[in-house]
């Protein structure tokens, strides 16, 4: 058996743990250091980028520094990841022939994680290898990875999460989860898992060490001998982990204002919502992630985030989402009720909507706040709509037109403004006192000959109601509005019936700009 060298480098913040990363895989590659297993530590909580990222694309920066959460970039590739005090990081550095190694595949990826996989398994927890590059137990992430080459030498490393903070982790990383609810939330929540909740009793961490030691000894059939950095190597660290902790090193990658954002849909079903929010890069016009969520039922529970593994970092093509999603449904072997897999691309098909909406010149953070119904944005706008529809609740609450339509035009609420709006281009402009009255305006509208409408209602109003709108078959544009409504304080059924007693804003920046728009 060949021998490796063991290295616990115990516990360091995260630009000396990443300064620890050069340095190791530099002088393998120089073949002035050995083969190294290295185990590792934080002593604080940290975002650590991947190498091509951007850090304020990834992390919520007031975040991290109100709760003194340490950023950092990694060597390697991939997303951003959370790091806590109570994670392991596990790494293998070697040269390419000593685990006959070839190009860089999933392959590759699996037969490196498997010692922590069998690891897992002496813990007495079944886990598995994901592609591209996650450890999971029944669906739910419990080691990431990811690696980098230079020369001859290779460097993989993963996390073993042992306790997870998962808020924090919500938080801190530019997750895509502000519209989320809080059973959408904890959804969110479970798509990772750690030693603490699947174990009844955690080993010691020594005993976790060591199990992880024996695992890398067994499976890549090596001795491992400990050992601590060599002469060089401390030389090496000394002279570069300043370097690390620089401004030069950590947004080394800085990407325009812009380029990266959020983009959320929802599509109803038979079975249930669908909300789908995406992490988008506009510049090349890729999808990042996707979190899906709703009140849907799937059997087993992981497929959805087997599906969101699926369609991690792919072009944002609805031709190239439909085959993903098609592909995924033949090949696995699942059961979501009254949802079928033309759901799922429906459901991403309108966030790419909004991506269409932000080139027409709005910005992606307002796109992200308009719904369309049956047809497109621009195509809503070639029917030049002339009727506008406000919600009542947008009112001042004392105002004697609250509850009526129409309007002083006093300029004392966003109502007012909005109608002013309105009226500059020549649209009639309604204000909707309930669901019912919603429904009949709808309807005297098609009557009418009417093409079109534009209206303004809130994102809840817009989620219980999508087939209601789409039923009417009348293609329109909806906003979304400020403040907190009904659905928010629970008092829906009072909306319902044109009763609702606490006052809205209309987004007139949103409308402003939607008016604005030429097609």
């Amino acid at each position: 058996m060949s021998k490796w060298r063991f290295l616990d480098t115990g516990i360091l913040n995260a630009s000396d743990n990443m300064a620890l990363d050069e340095v190791l895989l530099e002088s393998r590659a120089k073949d002035i250091s050995p083969d190294t297993i290295r185990l590792m530590q934080f002593s604080r909580p940290a975002v650590l980028v991947g190498f091509n990222q951007s850090v304020d694309q990834e992390a919520r920066l007031k975040y991290c520094l109100e709760n003194e959460i340490e950023i950092n970039r990694r060597i390697t590739g991939g997303g951003a990841i959370f790091f806590d005090q109570t994670q392991i990081g596990w790494e293998v550095i070697c040269h390419k022939s000593s685990i006959d190694a070839g190009l860089p595949n999933t392959a590759l990826f699996e037969r490196i994680c498997e010692p922590v996989i069998q690891a897992l398994g002496e813990m007495g927890i079944q886990a598995s290898f994901r592609p591209r590059n996650d450890i999971e137990v029944d669906g739910r992430k419990i080691s990431g990875t990811g690696g980098t080459e230079e020369g001859g030498a290779i460097l993989f490393q993963g996390t073993l999460l042992v306790d997870f903070d998962v808020d924090s982790m919500l938080r801190a990383l530019r997750v895509p989860i502000e519209k989320l609810k809080a059973k959408e939330l904890a959804s969110a929540r479970e798509r990772v898992t750690c030693l603490k909740w699947e174990m009844d009793i955690v080993p010691e961490l020594p005993k976790l060490k060591e199990i992880l030691k024996s695992s890398f000894e067994r499976c890549f059939k090596i001795t491992l001998e400990d050992g601590g950095l060599t002469d060089h190597e401390k030389i090496m660290f000394n002279d570069r982990k300043n370097y690390f902790k620089s401004d030069d090193w950590i947004n080394k990658i800085k990407r325009p204002k812009g380029e990266q954002a959020v983009v959320d849909s929802v599509h109803k079903t038979k079975g249930g919502i669908i909300r789908s929010s995406m992490m988008v890069n506009l510049r090349q016009e890729r999808i990042q992630s996707v979190l899906i969520t709703g009140d849907f039922f799937t059997f087993p529970m992981r497929a959805i985030f087997d599906l969101e593994a699926e369609l991690k970092d792919i072009k944002a093509d609805i031709s190239v989402i439909k085959q993903k999603i098609t592909s995924f449904f033949d090949k696995n072997d699942c059961q979501i009720p009254g949802i079928e897999p033309s759901d799922f691309v429906a459901a991403i098909s309108k966030g790419l909507e909004k991506m269409e909406i932000a080139r027409l010149g709005i910005p992606l953070h307002l796109a992200n706040r308009i719904n369309v119904v049956n047809d497109t944005f621009a195509g809503v706008l070639e029917k030049a709509p002339q009727h506008l529809l406000l919600p009542y609740c947008s009112k001042s609450l004392d105002c004697g037109w609250r509850y009526k339509d129409g309007c002083a035009e006093c300029g004392e609420c966003s109502i007012s403004d909005a109608y002013a709006l309105g009226i500059a281009k020549n649209m009639e402009v309604m204000t909707i006192q309930s669901f019912e009255h919603l429904i009949e305006t709808i309807e005297i509208l098609k009557g009418q000959g009417a093409s079109s409408y534009i209206g303004c209602c809130c994102d809840a109003f817009y989620a219980k109601h999508i087939e209601d709108f789409e039923f009417s078959g009348l293609p329109a544009i909806l906003l979304d509005i400020d403040s907190t409504t009904c659905y928010e304080m629970g008092k829906e059924e009072n909306a319902y019936v044109g009763k609702f007693e606490n006052q809205t804003e209309v987004n007139l920046k949103l409308l402003r700009r939607v008016l604005d728009v030429t097609i």
